[in-house]
């Protein structure tokens, strides 16, 4: 009879042990996960909520009276020259900077991944300015642009340093370019740097025996295995040139006449500067799914040669 209670009892036991194991573990995911939601919600989810309802608004964002207009903020998009020209200048400074910033930072990595002895020395120096704040970069090539190139011009007479290139329409863009691709270019040299790293030497030293040369090799050996990395580093290289404002705004602050002034900071004049608050979350709006669809639509391709390679 003991024996057949101690039985009972074992069972029991390690039917509820199990049980409480799971319920343990769930409760310390909730703990990790539950501040992180709750910021996420608190910074993200309930502004990017409140947006969309005065997108549908005519609000000044002082005022306590609003005023219901449903589409029409969305609609007068279409007709605003400020917001179209805004987006092309966003578009093209994307495109631009996609493509600048991820062949240097590729570059960089394929430089620094040979055994160079000062090599922990230059990946912490190119990797420095993403450390420094947008802003304050913005500041600092500001006054390196008007001050410093005019000294630079005067000892050599190069004519490039002669122009002020923060006055001049081009030239500010490629200024944008410039400075955004200096910051951001030895963020994406550490993932192609990492990815890098884990292709097996079995392959490059193959590879070298069967004649490969650099291009070859670059092309149909490491390309495919570092797929994931170019796929990550598009996206967020096209991501964060979506998202500036900061640098925009210390650097040209959209200037001169409005053709360098990004979405975002278009945004910013419009809603805080304009007092057209129900208007600018329109635009936000219209900014937000115009990013996503091209994001995704950017990662689906990429994921699409990932399986082809």
């Amino acid at each position: 009879m003991s024996y057949s209670l101690t039985n009972e009892r074992m069972e029991v036991e390690a039917t509820v042990k199990p049980k409480k194991n799971k319920w343990k573990k769930t409760l310390t995911y909730i703990a990790f996960v539950l501040p992180a939601l709750l910021f996420f919600t608190l910074v993200i989810v309930i502004p990017f909520s409140q947006a969309i309802v005065y997108s549908f608004q005519d609000w000044n964002g002082i005022s306590s009276e609003t005023k219901w207009v449903g589409l029409q903020n969305y609609i007068n998009l279409f007709s605003d020259a400020g917001f179209i020209s805004s987006l092309v200048v966003t578009v093209k400074f994307v495109l631009a900077i996609v493509i600048v910033t991820n062949i240097i930072g590729f570059s960089l990595a394929l430089v620094l991944n040979k055994a160079l002895k000062s090599r922990n020395i230059l990946r912490t120096f190119f990797f420095l300015p993403n450390v420094i704040g947008s802003l304050i970069i913005g500041f600092i090539w500001q006054f390196i642009f008007t001050e410093v190139f005019a000294q630079v011009f005067e000892k050599t007479g190069v004519e490039i340093f002669g122009i002020n290139w923060l006055t001049l329409p081009n030239y500010a863009f490629y200024a944008l370019v410039l400075v955004f691709s200096w910051s951001f270019s030895g963020y994406l040299m550490i993932i192609y740097l990492a990815a890098l790293q884990g292709v097996p030497k079995e392959l490059i030293e193959s590879s070298y025996i069967d004649g490969a040369g650099p291009w070859a090799r670059l092309r149909y050996v490491v390309a495919p295995l570092i797929m994931p990395a170019i796929t990550i580093s598009t996206f967020l290289s096209a991501s964060e040139a979506f998202k500036m404002f900061d640098m925009n705004l210390s650097l040209t602050n959209g200037g001169p006449f409005n053709t360098t002034e990004m979405l975002a900071l278009q945004i910013y004049q419009e809603a805080f500067v304009n007092n057209q608050y129900g208007y600018g979350s329109a635009q936000a709006v219209a900014f937000f799914v115009i990013v996503a669809g091209i994001t995704l639509a950017q990662v689906a391709v990429l994921k699409r040669k990932e399986v082809d390679f």
